[in-house]
């Protein structure tokens, strides 16, 4: 009989705003239909295995102070299992239902590749087991191509082939794995896929061989059968000090550069955007706009802090602003909100997670329920409709046709008395208008 691990939590159930139970949700309330939609559908919550599950909480300057009593930190297969027990119990406890990985979470690295590879094929032989006992499913697998010595400089961009035929065959597996478990979809997180120095550095080079490393994922999915959406994770710095997937920019001038965008959307972090210098909002609204915007890594940075902190979003006006671009774009297909987020290192015990995980979805069900209303008030999105309603008709319309040149528009200025400016801004007015929906 598996042993349960979080043995003094039951199921944790909606109470309501009034609910003062740290364990209950007081706003996330799964089956509430907001707009066409429950809110599990709106959200499509998933665990982040290395996080919830594997991250020690050790930081630069201290080791971890984690009690995690389903690891005990073993590279073997029964270890890797008690730890998948322990995820499944987590997230039903949560009701969450979508879990994400890397290979190297779920499973031991081994001497040898394969060794690790039948480490994986036994370990993912369970979760199978317990995806189909819960119901819980895969969001998104990807491989751990940042953490083994052999990546120090890179994976699909290592001057080394070697280390790239060994990324591509872990990606390979990873894959495959994936499509073993249902996978909705398959991450790439260049972590080290940039430079430290350009003395040393063939960029050019460096990102072919990255294009061509994901333009052989494209077509060993196609060979296998794999049909779930690829997403690449942007992400500025750290470790490299400069990584080639800064921003969602970024990431989609080198989707278009390769001919990859038809096969790839943009999964996007909120702390990633932060180390990029723009708000998560700017980076949604890039990726949304280019139709590009796949899925979510949900969580928040210290900005008094230069790193990657990976904390659980509490800060409403953040979520709201996440969900109004979610809601414009129609939702999620295949992606999700995943928390890519872990306690500090002062909450160490178990429990904490619970207190972390709830805090989040509350977050962001109060951040769904304001921006609905936004929405279905109108009068934010007829205020930017009006601001740009001079291209709608007459001389607007035929530039966004393309109908018309320069010397028209010249012959155009020429007749005007005046030139009509648009109108005001109003940004402090729609800032208060935003306030008023924030409960």
């Amino acid at each position: 009989m598996t042993p349960e691990y979080f043995p003094k939590i039951s199921k944790i159930a909606y109470e309501g705003p009034t609910s003062k139970n740290p364990l209950a949700f007081r706003h996330y309330n799964a089956d509430e239909v907001v707009g066409s939609k429950k809110m599990r559908d709106h959200f499509r919550f998933a665990i982040a295995y290395w996080h919830a599950m594997k991250n020690q909480l050790s930081d630069p300057f201290g080791a971890g102070t984690a009690i995690r009593p389903w690891d005990d930190r073993t590279n073997t297969v029964e270890n890797a299992c008690r730890v998948a027990d322990a995820c499944f119990e987590f997230a039903g406890k949560l009701g969450i239902d979508y879990y994400c990985f890397h290979d190297r979470d779920v499973s031991p690295e081994l001497d040898s590749l394969k060794a690790s590879n039948a480490a994986l094929d036994a370990v993912s032989d369970h979760l199978l087991e317990l995806q189909n006992k819960t119901g819980i499913r895969l969001l998104w697998g990807t491989a751990c191509l940042f953490a083994h010595p052999r990546y120090n400089q890179g994976a699909g961009t290592s001057p080394s082939a070697d280390v790239f035929a060994y990324a591509a065959a872990q990606v390979k597996k990873a894959l495959e794995t994936t499509l073993k478990l249902g996978g909705q979809g398959y991450t790439f997180w260049g972590g080290r896929e940039g430079y430290s120095t350009l003395l040393n550095t063939n960029m050019k080079r460096e990102l072919d061989h990255l294009a061509k490393l994901l333009h052989m994922a494209v077509d060993h999915a196609k060979a296998i059968g794999f049909t779930g959406q690829f997403y690449i994770e942007p992400k500025p710095r750290e470790p490299s000090t400069h990584q080639y997937d800064s921003d969602s920019a970024a990431c989609l001038n080198f989707l278009r550069e390769y001919g990859l965008l038809e096969h790839f959307k943009l999964n996007i972090e909120t702390n990633h955007a932060t180390l990029a210098g723009h708000t998560v909002q700017h980076e949604l609204t890039v990726a949304a706009a280019a139709g590009a915007l796949g899925s979510i890594d949900a969580n928040a940075g210290d900005e008094l802090i230069g790193w990657d902190t990976d904390q659980f979003p509490t800060n409403i006006y953040m979520t709201t602003q996440i969900m109004l671009v979610l809601l414009r774009m129609g939702g999620f297909t295949t992606g999700g909100l995943n928390f890519d987020a872990k306690v500090r290192r002062e909450s160490f015990d178990p429990e904490d997670l619970f207190h972390a995980h709830i805090g989040g979805m509350d977050a962001f069900a109060r951040g769904l329920k304001a921006a609905h209303k936004i929405v279905e008030d109108g009068r934010l999105g007829d205020f930017v409709k009006t601001r740009y309603s001079s291209f709608d008709s007459g001389i607007g319309a035929q530039i966004e046709a393309g109908t018309i040149g320069f010397a028209e528009l010249e012959k155009h200025v020429l007749t005007l008395d005046e030139v009509n400016l648009a109108q005001s801004g109003r940004q402090e007015m729609l800032e208060n208008l935003l306030n008023d929906f924030i409960a």
